[in-house]
This record gives structure tokens, C-alpha cells and sequence, in this order.
């Protein structure tokens, strides 16, 4: 009979559990025994590497061990992260390579000044491997993914338990924080491979428009050439526009400093309320077939969340939509006011990083599925016209000033209409002006002078009223014939 390592046999033709077998090697400390990890890492997406692979198993079996500070395992996420990173090219950055990068955000950052009101930011621009790219952002992934990170990894420990065949619960035995451990493992591994596939994709620290790295400026050398890769342009003019763009992102999240949480707190708002559908967990687990790992693969890239959203998610989705858009449409037009004249290849430059902004790359696409949360700006060519049409109103200034408050700022309505945005913003400033007159009114009494208001007919303010006796009525206030006693 032919082996199979996913399913391997005890010696009388009875296939073992692999799943089942996996599990006692790893609480008895055996490692993994009969069972090929190549098999069960194909199964879940994971580079193809014995040795990697090796290391992996090694330290999941440590970590499902150890006791967790919460539904996912972060640290596992993060080691997975570096590793991925690494897996590829990834040279530690040259002496030369700093330089060119810093040269390129200082000119950057000349040159955006004479585009924006906004002051610079004096952030000594750095250069960064793939590897530096992860510490430096990992901590900000974590606030964004957490809230569906917890619910995914609770949903998967609830549906492991709840599948699992009776003879292998009494097999695990006191094992149950290694099971409590297990889901945010499993997310924890996949979530740091997408973390580590994104580093060899984004060309900065604000490459996905979101801060990543608080109060820094930087490009990654290696993903610039990659970015460059096939467009038959010099590699200065590309660095120098890259440059400008992480320049203007910075400038605008150090000198507006509401917004960085602003837009995480979009985010977050979107991702507490996304809704894990645990019956197709639940399904996968039922279903589960060791032997078929392409299907598992393709089952797990299908995501586990409802596509049916809830109003208030809805409501979430559209704000964090319109605030992402407003940023790169922000960044988008000031990149090319302050280039079109300076590099001949300017034009072509813009709409490469739009088209790149508007698809996002397969990493960005992976982690989308696994956290079911998109950070492309849908909508930057009409964010962009929109600050153009600001700018011819409003002037350099004006245009900016809209960054003074979140509630000056774009709708989604007004992405729809830019013309009419200016009109609409107006009529809101006169009903506002309107409101604080007469607050102003109100709070300086002017509203119980007589004739104000209803309270000028009443008889604390004119006199008795009907009913009062004679001895309440002095002789002066005695109404002469045919007048009113209500004056």
C-alpha cells in the first residue's frame, strides 16, 4: 500500500488521524513525527521551505505551550512577520542607500513648500529594510487587526473544540489551554504572513496611506527599484517622486495632529464590527480532508465573514473610505503640483501610483481576505479634484484650512459633487451662525425683554391677571375703561 504522510498508518491498515496525531506529538514533545509539514503548511498557505518549515513547527509547539496574553498570539505573528520578510532579498541598507534616500526627503520636502501652507516637519528621513519595515509597523497592525483578530481567533478555538471527535477530547486530556491557545496560533501565523508579504510590496512608511509609523519619514531602497522595475525611467526622478509623496503624507499627519487618530479609529470602528461567520468555520472543520490540502487552501482564501453588512457598518465603511480617499487625494494633488514642473516624468509617475493605489497589490489582497479589511482609497480621483477646485477657490491656504477640524472636513457628498461643495459649505456656516446668534441672544437675557417671546403675556411681567382682588391691585395699575386688563 502506498504512503500517504497525511495519513499515515499504524502498521494494520488502519489510517491515523493526522490531525489527532499531530497533537499528541506536540503535547507529548515529540515533535511531528510521522506527519510532513510541507503537507499541513501547503494546507494553509505557508512557504514551502523544510528548513523554515522546521523552525515554524518548532516554535508553534512552544507557543501553543505557553500560556497567552490574549486570543491571539501576537508574538507569533510578529516572528512569522520577520521570517517572511526575510525569506526573500532583503540586503541590510547601504551607507550610499541612506544618503540617496535622505538627499531625496530633504528636496522633497523644499519642494512641497512652496505647494502647502502646511509647515515641514524637520523628521530626518531614514531608510529601511523589510525587516525594519515590520518592527516599526507591527505595533500599529496590531491596534488596527485586533478587534477581528480576537474574534476570529475565539471563533476558530470554539469551532476546534466543538468538532473534535470525543476519543480525541479524552486523548487531550488537561490540555485546554493548548487548545484555547490553538485558534490564535493559527491566525497569528497567517496574519504575520501576510504582515511580512506586505513588506516586500510598499515603498514607505505611509505607502497604504495610514500612518503606520508615528512621526516618521521613509522610503525602503529595495521596493523603490522594485517599484521601478519596467518603467523605463531614471531611478532618480523615481525615488524623488516616492519622496514627495511619504513628505506630504508626513507633513500633513505631524501638522494635523487629530487626524492620524482620526483614521485608526475609522478602522477600528469598521473592523469591531465586522461579523465572523463561524458556521463556515465551523464547516471547514467538519469538512476538514488531510488529504486534499489544495481545497483546504482555497477554502481558507475565501475569507470567513458575512458579505452582508449591517447599516452601522455601512456607516463605518463610508467614512473610512472617505477618509482615506481625502488623504491620498490631499497628497495625490500636492505630489504633482510640486513635481509637474520638475521631473519630465512626473505625469507618468502619478498615474502608476494611482492605478497601484486603486488595484493594491496581492499582498494587500491576502490580508484583505484574512481580516476582511480593504485600505484602498476607492475614491482618490475625485478626492483629488476636489482639492484642486478648493485650490482655484480658496487658494493654497484655504485649501489647506479644511485640515484645521474633522468636521470641516469632505463628505462622500461632496466627492459626488465637488462644484457644489463650497454652496453647501456655506449654507452650513450661515444655519451655524444663525444657531450661535441665538445662543448669544439667550444666554445675555435678551429673549425675556417684553414683546420677546410667549413670556411677555404672562402675568408675572404686565400686572394681576383676572382674578386678582382689589387688594392686589394697587391704584395706579387699575386699567382705565375700555382698555384691556392684559396690556
Amino acid at each position: 500500500m502506498t504512503s500517504n504522510p497525511l495519513n499515515p498508518s499504524n502498521g494494520d491498515e488502519e489510517p491515523k488521524d493526522p490531525l489527532a496525531e499531530m497533537l499528541k506529538n506536540l503535547m507529548g514533545g515529540q515533535g511531528m513525527g510521522d506527519i510532513d509539514p510541507a503537507e499541513l503548511a501547503k494546507a494553509a498557505g505557508l512557504p514551502d521551505d523544510p528548513n523554515l518549515l522546521a523552525q515554524m513547527f518548532s516554535q508553534v509547539q512552544a507557543m501553543m505551550s505557553a500560556p497567552s496574553e490574549g486570543p491571539v498570539n501576537w508574538q507569533l505573528a510578529h516572528e512569522n512577520a520577520r521570517r517572511v520578510a526575510a525569506s526573500g532579498s532583503d540586503p541590510s541598507v547601504t551607507a550610499q542607500q541612506s544618503r540617496e534616500v535622505d538627499e531625496a526627503l530633504r528636496l522633497a520636502e523644499l519642494w512641497l513648500d512652496g505647494v502647502t501652507g502646511l509647515p515641514a516637519t524637520g523628521l530626518i528621513g531614514r531608510a529601511w529594510s523589510r525587516a525594519e519595515w515590520v518592527e516599526e509597523t507591527l505595533g500599529t497592525w496590531k491596534r488596527l487587526t485586533e478587534p477581528v483578530a480576537n474574534s476570529i481567533a475565539n471563533a476558530l478555538s470554539s469551532a476546534m473544540t466543538e468538532q473534535m471527535p470525543e476519543e480525541m477530547k479524552s486523548m487531550m486530556g488537561g490540555a485546554s489551554s493548548m487548545l484555547q491557545n490553538m485558534g490564535g496560533a493559527i491566525f497569528g501565523m497567517q496574519l504575520g504572513q501576510a504582515i511580512g508579504a506586505l513588506s516586500a510590496e510598499v515603498v514607505s512608511s505611509t505607502d497604504i496611506g495610514v500612518p503606520l509609523a508615528d512621526l516618521e519619514m521613509a522610503l525602503l531602497p529595495s521596493n523603490v527599484a522594485k517599484f521601478g522595475e519596467g518603467l523605463s525611467l531614471p531611478e532618480n526622478d523615481i525615488r524623488l517622486f516616492l519622496a514627495v509623496r511619504e513628505a506630504a503624507h508626513a507633513r500633513l499627519f505631524v501638522q494635523v495632529p487629530w487626524l492620524r487618530g482620526h483614521l485608526l479609529g475609522a478602522i477600528e470602528a469598521y473592523a469591531r464590527g465586522i461579523h465572523i461567520d463561524t458556521s463556515k468555520i465551523e464547516e471547514l472543520a467538519r469538512d476538514l480532508e488531510p488529504g486534499n490540502p489544495e481545497g483546504i487552501q482555497a477554502a481558507l482564501s475565501q475569507g470567513v465573514f458575512m458579505p452582508q453588512r449591517t447599516p452601522a457598518q455601512d456607516q463605518a465603511l463610508e467614512k473610512l473610505e472617505t477618509a482615506l480617499a481625502l488623504v491620498e487625494g490631499w497628497v495625490d494633488e500636492l505630489t504633482w503640483a510640486a513635481t509637474q514642473k520638475l521631473l519630465p516624468s512626473a505625469a507618468a509617475l502619478r498615474e502608476t501610483v494611482r492605478r497601484r493605489r486603486a488595484t493594491g497589490g496581492p499582498a494587500e489582497h491576502a490580508f484583505s481576505s484574512l481580516v476582511g479589511l480593504e485600505l484602498r482609497p476607492r475614491r482618490l480621483r475625485e478626492a483629488a479634484a476636489l482639492w484642486a477646485l478648493l485650490k482655484e477657490e480658496r487658494g493654497i491656504d484655504g485649501r489647506d484650512a479644511i485640515w484645521h477640524h474633522p468636521d470641516l472636513l469632505p463628505t462622500a457628498e461632496d466627492l459626488d459633487d465637488p462644484q457644489g461643495f463650497s454652496g453647501r459649505r456655506k449654507l452650513a456656516e450661515a444655519s451655524d451662525t444663525e444657531v450661535d446668534n441665538a445662543l448669544q441672544k439667550l444666554l445675555s437675557g435678551g429673549f425675556d425683554e417684553p414683546g420677546d417671546g410667549p413670556a411677555a403675556d404672562g402675568p408675572d411681567e404686565t400686572g394681576p391677571s383676572e382674578e386678582a382682588g382689589p387688594d392686589e391691585t394697587g391704584p395706579d395699575e387699575t386699567p382705565e375703561e375700555g382698555e384691556s386688563p392684559k396690556a
